[in-house]
């Protein structure tokens, strides 16, 4: 049920008040609010506690894992030139699955409660509050839940030495994109791909929203038509 002119207090717990905005959050969660302070979601503390994550314990969660993956291939019997090849491989279907989930996941029109409780949860927040460095990164919990299926489907596709190396690459593209989403946010670069790559994230959070889905590059954008005009091309 849509509250009739129901407005969003932001010194309350947002996560269970932004559904009953109804059609009026798409509209609301693409205005930003370039604070670095976060705002509170739950009301309990350790549900909070689950929101949070410093960029930092990405890598160190989740390196292992590719290391471990990527011996695993090794010891089965892959030379290090195919472990090479099989994990380069992985790091480029990540790309593709981050724009694949940005684009059509984390930009998912909503308008039902739970539609836009959902959404606010899994990206809208970072739309809303992109300066915020606690829930920029992905939570380790729910990416440990998400991959078990990752396993499951890289198993089913791939043959048993190669498996483990075409995961670990996956999930070695999966680190390098978070740590560069929180760079691109909070780092400063001054000169070449970084500086680029922090131009074209920015715009697509306060200048066209509905464009520039990579992260870590512009190549599927450029692929799929969604590269956003630039300012020049745009007047010309």
């Amino acid at each position: 049920m849509v509250a009739e002119g129901f407005k969003v207090d932001l010194d309350k717990p947002l996560v269970f008040q932004v559904g009953h905005l109804g059609e009026a959050y798409q509209e609301w969660v693409h205005q930003p609010i370039p604070t670095k302070e976060g705002p509170r979601f739950f009301e309990s503390d350790f549900w909070e506690f689950l929101t949070r994550t410093v960029w930092w314990a990405i890598p160190t969660i989740w390196l292992p894992v590719v290391c471990y993956s990527i011996s695993t291939s090794i010891r089965m019997g892959c030379t290090v030139p195919e472990v090479a090849l099989i994990v380069a491989f992985g790091i480029f279907i990540w790309t593709l699955m981050e724009y694949t989930l940005h684009r059509f996941l984390f930009h998912i029109h909503t308008t039902s409660y739970w539609g836009n409780t959902f959404h606010y949860l899994l990206h809208g927040c970072h739309h809303k509050h992109p300066m915020d460095g606690l829930r920029l990164v992905f939570p380790p919990a729910a990416t440990a839940i998400l991959l078990v299926p990752l396993w499951k489907l890289v198993k089913s596709l791939a043959t048993p030495t190669a498996a483990p190396a075409l995961f670990g690459g996956a999930l070695l593209g999966y680190v390098m994109y978070d740590v560069t989403h929180y760079y691109l946010h909070h780092g400063q670069p001054t000169i070449g791909v970084p500086k680029s790559l922090k131009k074209y994230h920015l715009n697509h959070h306060f200048r066209i929203q509905d464009k520039g889905f990579g992260i870590t590059s512009a190549f599927w954008d450029k692929v799929f038509g969604t590269l956003p005009r630039s300012k020049s091309a745009k007047n010309r």
